[in-house]
């Protein structure tokens, strides 16, 4: 069965954006596809059951001002597997924001370049923005949940269907304004859910717990200097990871309501290790080599040591003086992870000492970092990244192995790009690396997407399954893997 569920007209089309053409341009079908109706390369492996959820932004309407990757519509992209068979959906994030534009058939809010256009009531820490809730998507309790970057009302979405069922009725409304921020952390041992926000007023920072019951339990505080721009949290055991980093706005910059985040190179980076159920008052403050960070691979805890894995940015504002202010490529140039010095790191926090040690893991521009999921917070072996090309474009995949320091590579076709790639364990496995990892290709030789499956213990032979989607799947953001057993809600 290949089924067209709805359609949009997409007004935002046609366009010189690179962020809303070839790769990136967005999709006016959403679709429900069988993969007995579908064309299936090798076979989907029996042992191979859950669901595969890929954000991302999908712009319908012509842009008011400037479009970023950031701005658009959040739709969600799903292939779920059962017993040997797949089901393919993409449906869009109803959230209000989605809403009320389609009510009004055109852009009601700005995005992140020009905040300054807002004439309505928005979201996000800028506080301008619709709410697209279209960055990340985790499982937790049973439900897919997903946010923005900027921060978001938590959206909660059925995992299989993926219809939307709005915010979270539990405890979205004890976060006010706030919501959550995209990458709040899962830990599949205890089922808890960490997540943080942050605002350009005081707080400026909130951190905050969900218990396997889905029960808002813990909601802190932490005092900051001033307002930041953070994106990542990191989690272990018992502990996580509050990032006040060296690159955020000019604050007096932000009392005129400028919106220019600056790379203070002289500030160093600073990280607030909390006790999972901690308050302000309970960090543990740690500096490092000034940076910025995007996204991290895994925390977890050795002997009196906090250990992070990430990918840090020495370079996050790149020389811009060189380029013209009109067109794209100063836009390019800020999301280009090779002029930002993008690379695997570690960081050491000594819990008793007080002192951070840190050493680079790899030179080679990478990011993306998924690990899975039952040695998320513990301590990993094998890390698995998108390999990373100029303006946002991840083209094949690298696996990393700690404990021998080897790696393998796996470089996608001329005109094909990956998703995020999660790991997905085999049914009954107990080694870390027995499973499958899972990801979208964006293809434009065909414009059409593929599921690809590969074997994560050797990444290198390519996908030993692809299974061909009636549409094309622009490059999206982020993804996770949820097994078969999880996406029932708790009794």
């Amino acid at each position: 069965m290949i089924e067209i569920h709805s359609k949009y007209k997409l007004s935002c089309l046609p366009s010189d954006n690179p962020y809303l053409s070839d790769g990136h341009q967005p999709v006016e079908v959403e679709w429900t596809a069988e993969t007995t109706s579908l064309e299936v390369i090798g076979d989907i492996p029996k042992d191979l059951n859950g669901v595969y959820l890929r954000n991302g932004h999908n712009q319908i309407h012509a842009p008011l001002g400037k479009y970023h990757p950031f701005d658009g519509d959040g739709m969600i992209h799903g292939m779920h597997f059962a017993h040997g068979k797949a089901t393919y959906r993409n449906r869009f994030i109803r959230t209000t924001g989605f809403l009320a534009e389609q009510a009004a058939g055109e852009s009601l809010w700005p995005g992140i370049i020009e905040p300054r256009r807002a004439v309505r009531r928005g979201w996000g820490s800028i506080g301008a923005m619709k709410d697209n809730a279209g960055t990340d998507v985790k499982v937790h309790a049973g439900r897919a949940v997903a946010a923005m970057s900027q921060c978001s009302e938590p959206y909660r979405l059925d995992p299989v269907t993926l219809d939307t069922l709005g915010p979270d009725p539990s405890w979205a409304r004890a976060l006010g304004d706030r919501g959550i921020c995209s990458h709040f952390q899962v830990d599949e041992h205890s089922q808890e859910m960490m997540f943080f926000n942050f605002a350009e007023r005081a707080p400026y920072f909130n951190y905050g717990v969900v218990n396997a019951r889905n029960e808002l339990v813990h909601y802190e505080p932490i005092e900051l200097p001033h307002a930041t721009w953070p994106h990542d949290l990191g989690m272990s055991q018992h502990y996580c990871v509050i990032h006040d980093l060296s690159m955020f706005f000019d604050q007096e910059g932000l009392k005129k309501g400028q919106h220019r985040l600056k790379f203070h190179r002289d500030v160093p980076a600073r990280f607030g290790v909390i006790p999972r159920f901690g308050s302000s008052r309970d960090v543990k403050w740690f500096e490092g080599q000034p940076c910025y960070i995007l996204h991290l691979a895994n925390t977890y805890e050795v002997g009196d040591e906090l250990v992070m894995d990430g990918a840090i940015q020495t370079n996050p504002v790149p020389d811009l003086s060189g380029l013209p202010k009109d067109g794209y490529a100063r836009m390019n140039a800020l999301l280009s992870m090779d002029l930002q010095e993008t690379r695997m790191h570690r960081w050491r926090f000594n819990l008793k000492t007080g002192q951070t040690t840190e050493e680079d893991l790899d030179d080679e521009v990478t990011e993306f970092s998924m690990i899975s999921g039952r040695y998320k917070g513990r301590p990993n072996r094998y890390v698995y990244n998108a390999l990373m090309q100029p303006n946002w474009t991840l083209v094949g995949l690298k696996k990393y192995d700690w404990l021998t320091g080897n790696t393998q590579r796996w470089q996608a076709p001329e005109g094909c790009f990956v998703s995020e790639t999660p790991f997905a364990p085999r049914d009954g496995s107990t080694e870390e690396d027995d499973g499958y990892l899972v990801t979208f290709l964006t293809n434009l030789n065909t414009r059409k997407g593929e599921c690809a499956i590969f074997d994560a213990r050797d990444i290198t032979r390519g996908p030993i399954c692809r299974i061909v989607l009636p549409g094309h799947i622009p490059m999206g953001a982020h993804a996770g893997w949820t097994p078969a057993a999880a996406l029932k809600e708790p009794t």
